[in-house]
């Protein structure tokens, strides 16, 4: 049955893109809507503009690699790579699909991978994560950009959220979490146990550690650490998008535990900026990594330089000498003895080769006849999927591929050709805006032909029904489909019959975030009726561009 389901998974990550042969595909893409490295020897913030929410890091050598919560997209545990702290590329996924597999099978919105660790332990990479329905799991490889194994269940409960793994010099192991209110009934507090030196199962009764109660609410998203004797339990307080870095430690691992908040908003517009990662470098530079929640774009990914005094860290700048840094919106990069060229993740996807690029994601795990890459002509198909019998709108539509909003102004533009089943009527694909509020422009079949269409819908998490509006009847069934996202989350759709003349949608809509996550843009096909030789779309190409 293992076999069997790795087989299953490697078929469709050949699809999705979740085999190393796509990052070396990437090694030297430049998106031209983020850059974070100056050319100069700095970079801006964010170093991601991107939802790679609740990142953490691990260093192995001159090798940085990272990952982020995925809630409950399909693949999750990005992987990415980098030299220099600052030029990221995304090389792997270390979950092909959620886990358990038929749970999410239909979207989980704000679900499933909560707020991962990343360590590495006698050579391997590990990396924990909560769900919070089900416990705390664990991934490992001794590749981060090859396979990795089964996950295995540490601990099962509801509400064990945010783990982080320790294994301490004289033999013993430890796993710090905390907990969601929503499921466990606290929260608040962060919690040690002991785990075994494998890192497959805790091994007793957690201990309170810290309760932030009083002056730091919704302390969660551990991080533990151990330095010059000192145990660390680095961890964001206060909320998402109004919370500040606090920094716990002690001579135990149980404690008790001093306090000392690292960073904080102070004087800037970096809201909420916390939970991330330490990374100390071979010449004893130290850095943090962290996210800022902003709000349809997601939790973006800032970069601090970090500093130690009297034992505890400061991040960021330090204007006033109190210890608790603000976030710096540029610096120098990190001195890691070279230049490295300029890299970003992948966003825009030329359809080519045998695979598609690592960004796409589903709403939920993916069957393998919902897409099809098409080396010979340099296209993805999508067939068009039957919704879900209790479905109200896209937002139980498990098959969207979607991917993360990639700057804070962009223009998306895909070509399509649409092939509907003569049939069946209302089948659809086209371009969508995903999150708890959507919109899109799709070609749709009918009994006379075929039509464009654009439809809103401003409140899709309460099931609301799409408001729609016939734009024309096509002469051809292709047609090109354009987005432009601006910086207030605005969102205008054009389209184009010939490539070259656009035709703006009237009116705009404004872009929400998901379920805990950032607003996606992507592409689908669906269909009302379930038949037995579905319509589909050929996309040429899915281009991010400035304009």
């Amino acid at each position: 049955m293992k076999r069997l389901r790795n087989l299953a998974a490697f078929l469709i990550l050949s699809v999705l893109g979740g085999i190393t042969t796509n990052a070396q595909k990437s090694e030297n893409f430049k998106s031209e809507v983020w850059v974070a490295d100056q050319g100069d020897g700095t970079y801006i913030n964010p170093i991601l503009h991107a939802d790679y929410s609740d990142p953490d890091v691990v260093r192995v050598g001159d090798d940085f690699y990272m990952t982020s919560s995925s809630f409950n997209s399909a693949p999750a545990l990005p992987i990415l790579h980098s030299k220099d702290l600052v030029n990221w590329q995304l090389i792997n996924h270390a979950l092909p699909r959620q886990v358990p597999d038929e749970h999410f099978s239909s979207p989980q919105h704000g679900n499933g991978v909560w707020a991962p660790a990343f360590r590495y332990h006698e050579g391997e990479y590990y990396i924990y994560w909560g769900d919070p329905d089900f416990g705390i799991y664990m991934v490992k490889t001794k590749d981060p950009a090859g396979e990795w194994e089964e996950p295995v269940l540490v601990e099962s409960g509801k509400g064990l959220i945010d783990p982080a793994p320790l294994w301490d010099e004289d033999g013993k192991a430890y796993l710090s979490h905390a907990f969601a209110g929503s499921r466990a009934g606290i929260k608040s507090i962060l919690v040690v146990k002991p785990m075994n030196w494998e890192g497959t199962k805790t091994t007793g009764a957690g201990k309170i550690v810290f309760d932030g109660h009083e002056d730091h609410p919704t302390v969660e998203g551990t991080k533990f650490y151990k330095k010059a004797g000192y145990y660390y339990i680095f961890a964001p307080a206060g909320g998402v998008s109004t919370g500040w870095q606090l920094i716990l430690r002690s001579k135990n691992p149980y404690g008790p535990y001093e306090e000392h908040v690292s960073l904080a908003q102070g004087n800037t517009d970096i809201n909420g900026p916390h939970q991330g990662a330490w990374i100390e470098l071979e010449n004893g530079e130290d850095w943090f990594i962290h996210f800022q929640d902003k709000g349809a774009y997601g939790r973006i990914v800032h970069m601090q330089p970090m500093t130690w005094k009297d034992g505890w860290p400061t991040m960021g700048e330090d204007k006033d000498g109190d210890g608790t840094g603000q976030p710096v919106m540029s610096f120098r990069k990190p001195n890691v003895g070279k230049t490295y060229p300029v890299v970003t993740p992948k966003d825009s996807d030329e359809f080519e080769g045998n695979d598609i690029g690592l960004q796409w994601q589903w709403q939920a795990n993916p069957q393998a006849t919902w897409a099809f890459a098409n080396p010979a002509k340099g296209q993805l198909r999508l067939y068009a999927h039957q919704l879900p019998d209790n479905s109200k709108n896209l937002w139980d539509a498990p098959n969207l591929l979607l991917q993360k909003f990639p700057a804070d102004e962009f223009t998306t533009t895909t070509k399509l050709t649409f092939h509907p089943n003569e049939k069946l009527e209302n089948e659809k694909a086209g371009l969508v805006v995903m999150g708890m509020a959507y919109a899109y422009l799709a070609l749709e079949s009918e009994n006379d032909g075929i039509y464009l269409k654009y439809a809103v819908n401003k409140n899709a998490e309460e099931g609301n029904e799409e408001q729609e509006q016939v734009i024309k009847k096509l002469d051809g069934n292709s047609i090109v489909l354009r987005v432009k996202v601006n910086k207030d989350e605005t969102c205008t759709f054009s389209y184009s019959e010939d490539g070259k003349q656009f035709t703006p949608v009237e009116g705009s809509f404004k872009a929400l975030p998901g379920k805990w996550i950032g607003a996606k843009v992507g592409i689908f096909a669906t269909q009302e009726e379930k038949i037995n030789d579905s319509g589909y779309a050929d996309f040429d190409w899915f281009r991010f561009s400035k304009k």
